[in-house]
């Protein structure tokens, strides 16, 4: 039976990683994976994550199982970071801890199956694996435009996919440092989609896997907070993995907003069954250290000063691209404007097979870079090698 599987396409960036580490080329540059790096190269663990895990040694005195919700102490910290004050939403909100951003995202998707969804709409380009795991879970895609050719976002692309949805439809957008464009809706676009939303049939699913890493912690969870508050029911998947660098320890969470409180045990026993069947319980050790953080205020100011660090490094790259200008037919200017990890460059897969193989340049085929690859001694290189493919 086994013999009757076809072979699948191997991972695009998981080949990349391979091909950068093959490379002996001393002046290689890698923009493709997606963890954030500082001006020398390395993706550090946070200093305030190291404290937490030191507590975590001395202080855990039991590996026993925790269930299928996870560390409860975990979801819970994390909800006034996300939603802000009213973070229990008037007592309609419930959580779980997933393996990572993808699990909640996987999560969410699963439940808005059972729960009557058919369609889910998408903008296009989104993270790849978005579209896989709607596949995978079996409920149909629809997309539409994120991004306009000028690199500001589609805003009423999306309006009109909410406003012309129907029962049975939900519609998965990023709630901030879009992944792979860093494109983002400004806070009068966000209240549009809001109020769009609350008129509308669509269950919102948000993903916010980036948050702190655009603006900072409250201006990047602001379009999240305003669809929660104008809307009768929403899911949210959110990832601890790049905002507190656990990248290989998988800390996520799934929020559910519901209409009534009421709903909730009914909720919850389906995350539960739904969670049991696809990884029975998640990891611990990632989601305690970040509990631990967000308990203690001197750990949690670190974590915060950590934070904007990241996001002025990124800042500063951004700002160097743009006043680049143009290198041969790019545009840099658009990136001082974008948010996050991520920028999508237009040019082609043969440019981008140029900038490897003449240039040592590691890129996304889809044009996408992670910007904090780049620093200040080699800026100047990728912008004279993006001229040189592309002029």
């Amino acid at each position: 039976m086994l013999d009757r599987l076809e072979p699948q396409s191997p991972d695009a960036l998981l080949a990349l990683i391979k091909l950068y580490a093959d490379d002996e080329r001393s002046d290689k540059i890698d923009l493709g994976v997606g963890v954030y790096r500082t001006g020398q190269g390395d993706t550090p663990v946070f200093a305030a994550i190291k404290q937490a895990e030191a507590r975590l040694v001395e202080e855990q005195d039991s590996k026993s199982y925790l269930g299928p919700e996870g560390d409860m102490g975990f979801v819970h910290a994390l909800m006034p970071y996300a939603f802000g004050k009213d973070a229990a939403m008037g007592g309609r909100l419930a959580g779980m801890q997933t393996p990572g951003g993808t699990g909640g995202v996987r999560l969410a998707v699963a439940l808005a199956r059972r729960a009557g969804v058919g369609r889910v709409h998408l903008g296009t380009p989104s993270w790849p694996n978005h579209a896989q795991i709607l596949a995978d879970v079996g409920v149909e895609t629809a997309t539409f435009p994120h991004a306009r050719a000028d690199g500001t976002a589609d805003a009423d692309a999306l309006l009109s996919v909410i406003r012309g949805a129907k029962a049975g439809d939900a519609v998965l957008v990023h709630g901030c440092c879009h992944n792979p464009t860093g494109i983002d809706y400004s806070p009068e676009e966000w209240d549009a989609i809001a109020e769009a939303f609350a008129e509308g049939a669509a269950l919102p699913i948000l993903d916010l896997a980036y948050q702190g890493l655009g603006q900072g912690i409250e201006e990047d969870a602001y379009g999240l907070r305003r669809v929660l508050a104008a809307v009768p029911e929403a899911l949210v998947a959110y990832s601890c993995d790049k905002n507190f660098g656990m990248y290989r320890d998988r800390v996520g969470a799934l929020y559910v907003l519901a209409a009534d409180a009421g709903q909730l045990p009914a909720i919850q026993s389906n995350l539960n069954a739904l969670a049991r069947a696809s990884w029975s319980m998640p990891p611990d050790h990632g989601g305690a250290a970040v509990r631990v953080v967000l308990r203690d205020d001197g750990l949690t100011r670190l974590w915060l000063d950590e934070l904007e660090t990241m996001r002025a490094r990124m800042r500063e790259v951004r700002e160097s691209l743009a006043a680049a200008g143009t290198a041969g037919s790019v545009d840099l200017a658009p990136l001082a404007h974008q948010n996050g990890l991520f920028s999508t460059l237009p040019v082609t897969k043969e440019q981008v097979e140029r900038l490897r193989k003449e240039h040592a340049i590691y890129m996304a085929g889809s044009g996408r870079i992670n910007v904090a690859g780049l620093h200040q001694g080699n800026i100047d290189k990728f912008v004279k090698a993006l001229a040189d493919v592309t002029g």
